[in-house]
């Protein structure tokens, strides 16, 4: 539009061709050198001025934090935008970091229990679901959905066998989430103060115990 309309404001044509090369550049440069993070952090940065939106980062985030300790998964950290996934060295937009060193190594072995495949998915589920319980939707999840898509994928889980599975994984998070609401409201209020772990998981040890057939 710049170039059409420029020579009416004697707006050189040079201007708009430069603008478009540089912007173009960037867009290269933030997507071979730093895999897209550029783009990353200034959407992140604009979304930050919305108050619902922060509001739903934590409540997604809490539930991912909740069910993972009730399942006894350790959380090692968490951050609540790509500007603190950032200075942390987190990659991604932020969330939930997890100890996936069980994991690991029954991966390395060529194997995954069906107890810690139920685990990673119902915790993987429980942001969403969270956001869903509290909003009547869910905003965020795509990332967590593919993991655990792609996980389901590699263990030769049919298509058929995959949505179930993330059906009853939705489920089962839910259940949890439910059962210890108090206990999600707390931890959202001190995420929301950027409590450390080990506090966040101080409250959490307040919960009621987890019933076997979960």
């Amino acid at each position: 539009m710049s170039a059409l309309l420029g020579p009416l404001v004697e707006l050189s044509p040079v201007v708009p061709a430069i603008a478009t090369a540089s912007a173009l550049g960037l867009a290269a440069l933030d997507t071979l050198t730093w895999q897209g993070r550029g783009s990353t952090l200034m959407l992140d940065w604009l979304a930050g001025f919305s108050k619902e939106h922060r509001a739903r980062i934590i409540r997604h985030e809490a539930g991912h934090f909740l069910v993972a300790r009730q399942l006894d998964i350790p959380v090692t950290d968490y951050t609540l935008s790509a500007w603190e996934a950032l200075r942390k060295g987190h990659p991604g937009q932020g969330g939930v970091q997890f100890d996936t060193q069980i994991l690991d190594a029954e991966l390395q072995q060529g194997k995954l229990s069906a107890q810690m495949l139920d685990r990673l998915c119902t915790i993987w589920m429980a942001g969403g679901a969270a956001e869903a319980m509290v909003y009547g939707n869910a905003q965020g999840g795509d990332d967590d959905r593919g993991k655990l898509r792609a996980l389901l994928i590699q263990i030769r889980f049919s298509a058929a066998d995959r949505q179930h599975k993330e059906r009853l994984s939705v489920l089962r998070a839910k259940t949890l989430l439910e059962t210890h609401w108090t206990t999600y409201e707390a931890l959202v209020a001190a995420m929301e103060r950027r409590e450390t772990v080990e506090e966040c998981d101080r409250i959490i040890a307040s919960a009621v115990a987890l019933p076997e057939n979960l």
